[in-house]
């Protein structure tokens, strides 16, 4: 959420940044809205403080013993009681019009983040490792899994329908290692407090970080036990969402907090499926594993002050880096250009793992994304801390992969498979298999 003060101080500065994410200038109607609020509390606080003063002035009139004073006074008093209710609800109406039209435009991007409309406009930021030489053409995640009798597609579409899979023996244990090894590395060695936070949440919540209103069609819904995938006006007061990330539950856990300067950086994580209604473009990825309604991935938010948000996403990245570089995947990082930053970033770095199995000799693919978001969450939670000088100031957010367990293993299936098909274990998850080198058919 934007400060307004901020946007009817300086429009030509927001237009500039609204320009940069592709979209038009400011809307004519927002500072209207807001002027006719602003119009309306003042008259709302007039009338009230009016009406305090006249209450004052009777009493003062009655003791002067004078009764026609007195009359004229009480007079005003009564037609302040029926026009005040009047006028605080236009200044409520005109608050929730204006909380509406700003909740709609997504956050600004950082001076530094580069000019682009789409991923094309992405800039290469480093590059770790290096593609592997097979000496035998890699396959697919979904070849090697079916193959494997590990991976199975039609169980999970009788099940649940199309982009769901599952995972059985050596690949559901390897899935579940890469899990908790990411778990081990970001609370063991990178500071971070582990949450087993509610996969289902209010809509305030999905509010708070972005997914309301303008994402509602992408979530699931659950109404009384029934999942729905498309929302329903009329019961939104008693539904719940499913998070499509951890990043739901754990920023908004400062919500409606002041907390205390010392208590950050709060630096959270999270292991949790995550459910999507809106699994990528039509026609897009519709074999395998990367776009799934059902998923897990590692979370990792950070609550920060303003002046330490930049250096914590470097440090977030670093975290992140940190479990594919032990994985030994090679991977490149991009910064992402202002028009193909998520709605509520700042700044965005994704990660992008080889993937040798996937199209014509191998692609990268999205496995991690790394952003800040200023005080654009905050504002929409009313998360805020309190400074030295004593004076509450909101926070700010941050949230990256840590990374997503199912692009990972998909990874981890194409970077060490065999030419026989079986999938080497990374030494690094040798300790969760129960010493396991190689994950062979039938075991």
């Amino acid at each position: 959420m934007h400060d307004i003060k901020a946007i009817r101080d300086n429009p030509t500065a927001f237009d500039a940044g609204l320009k940069r994410r592709g979209l038009g200038a400011l809307s004519p109607s927002l500072l209207a809205i807001d002027e006719r609020r602003r119009v309306a509390i003042l008259a709302s606080e007039q009338a009230q403080a009016r009406r305090n003063a006249a209450s004052k002035e009777i009493g003062d009139a009655k003791k002067a013993k004078d009764e026609a004073r007195a009359a004229k006074l009480m007079a005003e008093v009564a037609e302040l009681k029926t026009t005040m209710p009047e006028l605080e609800i236009a200044a409520k109406t005109a608050d929730e019009e204006l909380t509406r039209e700003l909740s709609s435009i997504p956050n600004l991007p950082l001076d530094e983040v580069p000019d682009g409309a789409d991923e094309h406009g992405n800039v290469q930021h480093h590059v770790f490792g290096k593609q592997r030489d097979y000496g035998f053409a890699p396959k697919l995640h979904d070849d090697l899994g079916t193959a494997l009798g590990d991976m199975d597609f039609e169980a999970a579409a009788k099940l649940s329908g199309a982009r769901f899979v599952v995972l059985k023996k050596g690949l559901a244990r390897l899935e579940r290692a890469i899990g908790q090894f990411m778990l081990d590395v970001h609370t063991g060695e990178h500071g971070y407090t582990e949450i087993n936070p509610p996969l289902l949440v209010r809509d305030a919540v999905m509010f708070g970080t972005g997914q309301l209103p303008k994402f509602e069609d992408d979530q699931f819904w659950a109404i009384k036990g029934e999942l729905l995938a498309t929302p329903n006006a009329d019961l939104r007061s008693e539904r719940l969402g499913l998070i499509p990330t951890a990043e739901v539950s754990l920023t908004n856990l400062a919500r409606e907090s002041i907390l205390d300067e010392k208590e950050l950086p709060m630096r959270l994580t999270a292991l949790t499926p995550c459910f999507r209604a809106e699994a990528g473009a039509a026609g897009r990825d519709t074999r395998g594993m990367i776009r799934q309604h059902q998923f897990t991935k590692v979370e990792l938010v950070s609550i920060t002050t303003p002046e330490a948000s930049k250096d914590e996403l470097e440090r977030m990245l670093a975290c992140a880096e940190e479990v594919l570089r032990r994985l030994d995947l090679h991977y490149r990082v991009m910064t992402l250009c202002a028009g193909d930053m998520g709605f509520s970033a700042q700044k965005t770095y994704d990660i992008e793992v080889w993937m040798p199995g996937q199209g014509d000799g191998g692609a990268y693919r999205e496995i991690s994304s790394c952003s800040v978001c200023g005080d654009f969450q905050a504002r929409r939670m009313d998360a805020r801390y309190r400074a030295g000088d004593g004076k509450p100031r909101f926070v700010h957010t941050l949230n990256g992969s840590g990374t997503a367990v199912g692009r990972a293993l998909i990874a981890v299936m194409e970077t060490y498979q065999q030419q026989d098909g079986s999938i080497a274990v990374p030494d690094v998850l040798q300790p969760y298999m129960g010493g396991l080198k190689v994950i062979e058919h039938g075991m």
